[in-house]
């Protein structure tokens, strides 16, 4: 099985938060009822030569090559899947210490009222059936994509000029 990553581009993404209902919905996460959302759009404002500009960024879990999280986990509760490759927690060995949360560098991880780490899991429930993460499906501009992890990597090096090898 070849692996695939979530990417994202913000100059595609114009902060519609369809993702971040998606996974909501996917998820069954009642926000109102404080159920920690595990995709969220943020948006940023720079402004150059008089001009403003926003940015919109859709985060979640980056399921990343080298996990700070994994190494950060002292109980073992965060593994990576093999069939999808994706960091995945089991909330059942999370002992609630939150050190997954300070070795992350993107702030991903989240805790829900019961004290364990909750996250994004790449939809394992459609991945694993050859869909799409929810996120991914319902993206209007496609500023999120699941692709081959080597097809990504040669996407951005070719959009960026420069080498992202894993």
């Amino acid at each position: 099985m070849t692996s695939k990553t979530l990417s994202f581009d913000a100059g595609k993404c114009v902060g519609c938060y369809a993702c971040a209902v998606a996974c909501m919905d996917q998820n069954d996460i009642d926000a109102t009822a404080g159920q920690q959302m595990y995709r969220q759009v943020m948006h940023y404002e720079n402004a150059r030569a008089g001009e403003v500009r926003v940015t919109h960024v859709s985060l979640a879990c980056m399921h990343c090559d080298a996990a700070e999280c994994l190494d950060a986990c002292p109980s073992g509760a965060l593994r990576r899947d093999a069939g999808s490759d994706a960091v995945v927690v089991r909330r059942e060995l999370c002992i609630g210490c939150h050190a997954c949360a300070m070795a992350c560098p993107f702030g991903v991880p989240r805790f829900g009222r019961d004290g364990t780490m909750q996250k994004c899991d790449a939809c394992y429930a459609r991945t694993r059936f050859g869909l799409a993460p929810a996120c991914v499906d319902i993206c209007p501009t496609g500023a999120l994509s699941y692709d081959d992890v080597n097809a990504a990597m040669a996407g951005k090096q070719a959009r960026f000029g420069k080498s992202f090898a894993r």
